[in-house]
């Protein structure tokens, strides 16, 4: 009896993890969505940059003294933290995503999702309370620490521990898949920010600024929805396929393996590396503007937001205050587009093919970006908004689409562990990106160009750099068969003969098991997606309210 119950496997195993025969598939895409959603608040941590910044004056910020050195001001209790000191945090985010689903994305796959997921729950939450007490006691390494290092751990395993079940779920409609997924991590800050700036209201009193205590109430809220989302992750059985569904193998397309490659050998091969380098020069474009997006629109149009014909460096502080609000509506209206690409660019490919839809990102994103110097020109918001809203959309459907692509080239037994490392592309684009915005911008003003015509010359170099992306997509060709797997044994496929228009899988050749899961009912799918829908519906919700400012 005791060997019996030494094999038998851990609750938070792989194998616990198997479904039951009748499981439903479209329990797993809500799952995914409630980690995602929580972890996409890292787009949004920029709602407690002002008042971190007067955490300890309340009111006014308390600066510290000028001869204090760097060290000392990590550790000072009686001044404020600078803004530019506490972005950092944001850089950690995204460094440390790549770098953890880099380094343990070989682990996910064989620990399994519901592990992965849970262990970003810990590391996310306990990130936001480490970063709570670094508030409370006005320490700032403690906020890089928490928030920043441990917390940008839990993104790339939240981020990664989704896409190898989606995959292997939905063979048929891998883009699509994805896409649900990874158009939460979009979404996070929709929801997230409106409600850390409600919770800091609440909190705020004559000596407290309230965000030690938001971060509390943010970190018991993303447990509950992150734990639950982790718990709900199933695996299909091996062999597993959907009714009717007729596999990559039989298909027509070249660019779709059956095959199996593993993690090390992928990472050789010219195909990992030319989409590496794809995904990061389309993300270096479009996460530069992302950051510069508010500036951008105030300084090339300045007084025509307000209906005057002045430029930005004449306005007065009201004037600025006023186009600072319709800006602010235009980040939302971009922060829509990046959602919405993300799920139907990513649906586009299953149809289209990824190689396909990757060289529409870069063709069309070149003359968007390309055009974007002279519609700004020529005072019209209409048209700026519009090229900056699809350049945007193609921005975030590059990520949603990325995994089947990897997928497609690489089969899906390791696709979890391959997207993981493939994600340094995105570290490496969140310091080129920015820098080349940021710093040509800086350069253009101090040569002497007016602040209209200060992002010319950036947005020349970004089409650039979609031109190499384009050449990079280019080149990818089908993985040589000497770089496939040798499965021995490989199971055949278990079909279900019968599909409910829930898509529960039902295979007759697999006993099905009485366990608490195998009655996947509708109303349980129902629920599931109600309990990650009406939170994204309502960030959405908030988003066009303060985009139609912008259209106002």
């Amino acid at each position: 009896m005791s060997a019996g119950i030494a094999a038998d496997p851990g609750f938070f195993s792989r194998e616990r993890t198997i479904a039951a025969p009748s499981f439903n598939r479209w329990l797993v895409p809500p799952a995914a969505l409630a980690i995602h959603l929580c972890i996409g608040m890292a787009y949004g941590f920029s709602v407690f940059w002002l008042p971190l910044s007067r955490a300890v004056g309340i009111t006014q910020p308390v600066a510290c003294p000028a001869e204090m050195g760097f060290l000392a001001s990590m550790v000072a209790t009686n001044c404020d933290w600078k803004i530019s000191q506490l972005g950092w945090m944001y850089t950690l985010f995204f460094v440390l995503l790549g770098c953890s689903a880099a380094v343990w994305g070989g682990w996910l796959e064989r620990a399994g999702p519901r592990k992965a997921g849970l262990v970003s729950a810990l590391c996310w939450c306990g990130g936001l309370l480490i970063s709570a007490f670094g508030v409370y006691s006005h320490q700032l390494w403690m906020l890089w620490l928490g928030s920043g290092v441990i917390g940008g751990i839990g993104l790339g395993l939240g981020y990664i521990s989704p896409v190898s079940t989606l995959i292997k779920w939905f063979p048929d409609r891998r883009g699509m898949a994805t896409g649900m997924a990874i158009m939460g991590f979009g979404g996070g800050a929709m929801i997230g920010a409106p409600l850390a700036d409600w919770l800091m209201r609440q909190f705020a009193t004559p000596t407290s600024v309230g965000v030690w205590q938001t971060f509390v109430a943010m970190a018991a809220i993303y447990a509950v929805f992150m734990v639950a989302g982790a718990l709900g992750y199933r695996v299909p059985r091996e062999g597993w396929t959907p009714a009717g569904w007729t596999p990559p193998a039989t298909m027509k397309s070249a660019m779709v393996s059956s095959s199996n490659v593993d993690l090390d050998v992928a990472t050789r091969t010219p195909q990992f590396w030319l989409i590496w380098a794809a995904l990061s020069l389309n993300v270096s474009a479009g996460i530069g503007v992302i950051g510069m997006a508010s500036p951008m629109l105030q300084e090339m149009f300045g007084g025509h937001l307000i209906g005057l014909d002045t430029p930005f460096a004449s306005l007065d502080a009201s004037q600025k205050a006023r186009i600072a609000a319709i800006a602010a509506g235009f980040t939302g209206l971009l922060s829509l587009c990046n959602i919405g690409g993300r799920f139907l660019w990513a649906t586009s490919s299953d149809r289209l093919g990824r190689k396909l839809t990757f060289a529409i990102f870069f063709t069309l994103g070149f003359v968007l970006y390309a055009a974007v110097p002279t519609l700004a020109a020529t005072g019209t918001t209409l048209f700026f908004v519009l090229a900056m809203g699809v350049i945007i959309s193609m921005y975030g459907g590059g990520f949603a689409t990325v995994p089947a692509y990897l997928a497609d080239m690489f089969g899906t037994k390791m696709v979890g562990a391959i997207h993981g490392r493939l994600l340094t592309a995105w570290a490496t684009a969140g310091i080129l990106g920015p820098v080349l915005v940021n710093y040509l911008r800086e350069y253009q003003l101090a040569s002497g160009l007016p602040n209209a015509q200060a992002y010319n010359q950036t947005m020349y170099i970004l089409a650039g750099l979609l031109v190499l992306g384009f050449v990079c997509n280019l080149l990818v060709r089908p993985v040589a068969a000497r770089h496939h797997m040798v499965e021995s044994a490989k199971a055949a496929p278990i079909a279900a003969p019968r599909s409910g228009p829930q898509g529960s899988v039902a295979p007759a050749s697999v006993a099905a098991t009485p366990t608490a899961e195998a009655a996947a009912a509708p109303v349980l799918v129902i629920l599931a997606w109600a309990a990650v829908g009406i939170p994204l519906a309502a960030g959405v919700l908030i988003t066009l309210q303060k985009a139609a400012i912008l259209l106002h």
